[in-house]
């Protein structure tokens, strides 16, 4: 007689599930309570004026950014760690702020501001993704499909020429008249008034294929957190599985920054956050919580920086500080023996 194959749960406790379910809708409905606000809270024409969608049409398009970003940085974020074993590191390593940071720079510096401030659109968009996807995919196939493939190394590159772009960019902001500066580090700073409607065409499309990529092959990252070695005793081709998360990754951050710029700690944070509420490894239930992490984060973020505080420019820079101390706190974690 054939003995029935034993599954495993995501959850050990049903408790765990329940509160799971319970989380993951309470952090949804602040996120669209804070949508909501986003839309309607502060807006001098009534709903049911003909100029009320005209009014509200900067907004919508700020909320539907941010969506996008969502479901890009947490994910994206979440899949890395689990493939790379560690916690502490982020997709940013791979370049992508310091490609869109030497992008813009270049720009501004040979071409001059009207070229800058021309540079938007959905053409600038393309332009952006096919250089940070292409660039992304050629250190890939570089560093992981030799015979001494490494993911270290490859992460050590992808570190040296992040810090190699913003070297020169640094270098060539330091000749920029002020004018020109000022012009450029409103562009380098992240924010959701960045993007554009007719971007949108192209970038919800990608982003929801790399998301069912990403979904798909939840079962196999379960698998691979858990190591290289495991990974091949149960079956797996650790090397073909990196490469294509590592291409959906990929896709999903350079979405991200050409979106509405660089956001170096945005992931970590919420990645972190997610895993302090979810007693659980599978990435179906890690993918979701993230998301909605990110979401309430996000919009939560603007709404009270915008309608609260009156503090419109700064909500990129508040987002980074407190990513960059969760980060701090992650360390000093480690340093003292916990588990992450």
């Amino acid at each position: 007689m054939i003995s029935k194959p034993h599954y495993f749960p995501a959850f050990t406790k049903a408790a765990d599930r329940r509160r799971y379910w319970l989380l993951l809708l309470v952090i949804f409905a602040l996120g669209i309570a804070f949508s909501l606000g986003l839309i309607f809270y502060n807006n001098p024409v009534p709903v049911d004026s003909p100029s009320f969608y005209p009014v509200v049409q900067r907004r919508l398009t700020a909320l539907i950014a941010m969506i996008i970003v969502a479901l890009c940085q947490g994910t994206a974020t979440v899949a890395f760690q689990s493939l790379t074993q560690n916690r502490i590191i982020t997709p940013s390593l791979l370049g992508f702020e310091a490609l869109y940071v030497a992008l813009q720079t270049s720009i501004i510096f040979f071409l001059g501001v009207q070229s800058l401030v021309q540079f938007s659109g959905l053409t600038a968009f393309c332009i952006q993704m096919v250089l940070m996807v292409t660039a992304s995919l050629l250190l890939y196939r570089w560093l992981l499909t030799g015979k001494y493939a490494d993911m270290q190394i490859m992460l050590l590159v992808g570190m040296m020429l992040g810090t190699g772009l913003n070297s020169l960019a640094s270098f060539m902001r330091r000749m920029l008249a002020p004018s020109e500066f000022d012009i450029l580090q409103a562009r380098l700073f992240a924010s959701v008034n960045h993007a554009e409607a007719e971007q949108f065409i192209l970038a919800i499309p990608l982003c929801l294929l790399a998301m069912i990529g990403l979904f798909s092959l939840s079962s196999k990252l379960d698998i691979m957190a858990l190591g290289t070695d495991v990974a091949k005793n149960l079956g797996l081709k650790p090397k073909q599985i990196s490469i294509l998360v590592l291409s959906l990754v990929a896709i999903l951050m350079a979405i991200s920054t050409a979106l509405i710029g660089p956001l170096s700690f945005f992931g970590f944070l919420v990645a972190n956050i997610c895993y302090q509420l979810v007693p659980t490894y599978d990435h179906r239930y890690l993918f979701l919580m993230t998301i909605a992490v990110a979401f309430a984060v996000l919009t939560g973020a603007y709404f009270f920086m915008y309608h609260i505080f009156n503090a419109q420019g700064v909500v990129g820079v508040i987002i980074e500080v407190f990513g960059g101390l969760s980060f701090l706190a992650v360390l000093l974690k480690k340093k003292k023996g916990e588990s992450l």
